[in-house]
């Protein structure tokens, strides 16, 4: 864990009492101390560094006490901590939205975690022509709670300060809609053929691009008539690959990679 995050939390004179899930993953997954240090994302702002203050067992919980100084403090959890990689995620500018058509849910969730470890803000589901009634059907309901735990997950595990969000379905024509009125910078669609594809590296080449948004098959692709009306509009770019035939989900994380590893 690079991080927890916390939304409305009680805080009472700097402190903050964990209870129920919280307090069953700090303490048994990552069996926390009293005296260990967090790295603690409070309703969204930035990051702030905690203290274990206590635990309680018998009541269920622990209390936090936020730290006025955290300069020479080191988190209890290992690795590159979240607060080493605010700093240099702070100089990026750029906002990423993934327009993901869609593929059955296991491999939804999948995108949606990888997606949201990579920083992408906005993800969103695509009704294209490949797409099954089925896998529509399981971004119903309370499977929403579920992408929002695995959007919560991940960002503790990665250290994100991006709060990732999946919107409702959209058809095309919709997502179309929605990107134009975000004022986007520049669109990608990820080709699974040669025709009418771009160079990546000249499409990028004007660093003045803030929104960028990814555009990616379910398990069938694109249909043609999807990829025309997506160039037609003027708001997306073709991008095709030279690799080997990827999977839908392989394909969002390596479309996300190349375009981040591209522009930063």
């Amino acid at each position: 864990m690079r991080q927890l995050i916390l939304e409305n939390p009680r805080i009472d004179r700097g402190l903050i009492t964990l209870s129920a899930k919280d307090y069953k993953y700090l303490r048994q997954v990552l069996r926390v101390k009293t005296g260990d240090m967090l790295n603690v994302r409070i309703n969204g702002e930035e990051l702030k560094q905690c203290t274990v203050a206590s635990i309680d067992d018998k009541a269920r919980k622990i209390l936090l006490q936020i730290c006025a100084d955290t300069i020479n403090h080191k988190s209890v959890t290992r690795g590159v901590q979240a607060d080493e990689t605010n700093d240099a995620r702070n100089l990026n500018d750029h906002e990423y939205y993934l327009f993901q058509f869609i593929p059955k849910a296991t491999k939804f969730e999948q995108i949606v975690r990888q997606a949201t470890e990579c920083g992408i803000s906005v993800i969103v589901p695509v009704i294209g022509e490949y797409t099954e009634k089925n896998s529509l059907f399981a971004l119903q309901g309370n499977k929403k709670e579920r992408l929002e735990k695995i959007i919560r997950e991940a960002r503790q595990q990665s250290g994100s300060p991006v709060q990732t969000k999946v919107l409702d379905p959209l058809s095309l024509a919709e997502a179309l809609i929605f990107w134009k009125n975000q004022n986007g910078d520049l669109g990608l669609v990820l080709s699974e053929r040669n025709e009418k594809s771009e160079c990546l590296k000249d499409i990028l080449s004007d660093n003045e691009n803030k929104k960028i948004a990814i555009a990616v098959g379910s398990e069938g692709g694109i249909s043609p008539s999807e990829i025309d009306l997506l160039l037609e509009k003027g708001l997306f770019h073709a991008v095709h690959f030279a690799v080997n035939i990827l999977r839908c989900e392989t394909a969002a994380l390596y479309g996300i990679a190349a375009v981040q590893s591209a522009l930063e």
